[in-house]
């Protein structure tokens, strides 16, 4: 097939153009944005505090788009975005907030943010530790390997989001502490282990998120696995939020109709080539933008499976799971996993019992049909 030039014809993508600029706001800049100085300043207040410990970054799409600022902070959109009261152990809370109210000086502030991170057990089930393989007595920083036919891929490039989740597992990688950061540039070291490694069947390529790089760079990573070197690596799976938090990235960014060529590639070179979609909720589904961008990876030969975990303030309601899963299948997503949350980072804030997410998952699963009953938990 051939993919439409750039710029995308708005009739086509049912969106409208010029191409919008990502503009991205950081914890430093939570009170620049306009719809926040909206709320109760307790609350501004809070946010501030938190950003001092745990990550943020939203851009305009997502401020524009996907919340609902007349719900304010009770705004599903909201909450999975901006810091929320109650994402820290109040007596961690109390102490930075305290700090902040007296505008401590910023060494201050940034060894007690350490301190706190240090007992929010930023890297779960042991993946310093038990996950990352060795090559010739040399530890590959960057991959790990815990499933026999699965190795994942931590490319330097992606260690970043267009924006943040408040909820994410792998909060430590964009924090700024480099020992908490998990990545690696060498292409050819990931390649010399999958060519020594025949049992492995499938790439993820993860982060952060693989797809805020420039195709350039994902091409070096991926095209060589085209190699015969490399028949043994049958699925490439790219784990991303972009079609969430900026689809722009498949639709008007200079390099969209390159990302999207490289999947063809792959797949016309016998590659499964399937895109992670991290889903939490169905609003984020309904803009043109999102629609197109699914309708354009999907005419690649990719497919699109979708994940996520259940979340205490944002889904944690069968209507939703079983609207979500409902439109999923209607724009060609397979659902794929239901996640529990990992202990790390603000899960206190977001778990639920195990017992209350099964019942919670039952009761969705009820109310769709065969074809969305495909996410499996865990």
């Amino acid at each position: 097939m051939t993919l439409p030039p750039h710029p995308v014809d708005p009739d086509v993508a049912g969106f409208p153009l010029p191409q919008p600029r990502l503009r991205v706001y950081t914890g430093q800049r939570i009170s620049d944005i306009p719809q926040v100085q909206g709320l109760p300043a307790e609350h501004r207040f809070a946010m501030d505090v938190l950003a001092r410990v745990l990550p943020f970054r939203v851009n305009q799409y997502v401020i524009d788009e996907l919340i609902d600022w007349q719900r304010g902070p009770e705004d599903p959109m909201f909450q999975l975005v901006f810091p929320q009261p109650g994402m820290l152990p109040p007596e961690d809370y109390a102490r930075m907030a305290e700090l902040v109210a007296n505008h401590a000086p910023g060494p201050v502030i940034d060894a007690l943010a350490h301190e706190i991170r240090g007992r929010l057990n930023p890297h779960p089930g042991g993946q310093r530790e038990q996950n990352v393989p060795h090559l010739d007595g040399e530890w590959l920083p960057g991959l790990q390997h815990k499933y026999r036919e699965t190795a994942l891929f931590f490319p330097a490039q992606g260690q970043t989001c267009h924006s943040y989740c408040s909820f994410c597992f792998r909060w430590g990688q964009f924090v700024g502490e480099r020992d908490l950061r998990i990545s690696a540039k060498d292409a050819e070291l990931l390649l010399h282990y999958l060519r020594r490694h025949r049992e492995v069947t499938d790439l993820l390529v993860t982060g952060g998120d693989p797809l805020v790089m420039k195709t350039k760079y994902l091409r070096d990573y991926l095209q060589p696995l085209t190699a015969s070197a490399y028949d043994h690596v049958q699925t490439i799976r790219i784990g991303t939020k972009s079609l969430t938090f900026w689809p722009s990235r498949y639709l008007t960014d200079p390099d969209a109709d390159d990302l999207l060529r490289l999947f063809e590639e792959l797949v016309r070179r016998g590659k499964h080539v399937a895109l992670m979609a991290h889903y939490n909720h169905w609003r984020e589904l309904e803009t043109s933008r999102a629609q197109a961008a699914i309708r354009r990876v999907l005419d690649t030969g990719a497919v699109i499976r979708s994940q996520g975990p259940m979340l205490r303030h944002i889904n944690d309601d069968s209507d939703v799971w079983a609207r979500l899963w409902r439109t999923q299948v209607r724009l060609g997503i397979q659902p794929y996993y239901l996640f529990v949350e990992r202990d790390t980072g603000a899960r206190r804030y977001f778990d639920l019992p195990l017992a209350e997410t099964c019942r919670i998952q039952r009761e969705a699963v009820r109310q769709v049909s065969g074809l969305a009953r495909t996410a499996r938990c865990r």
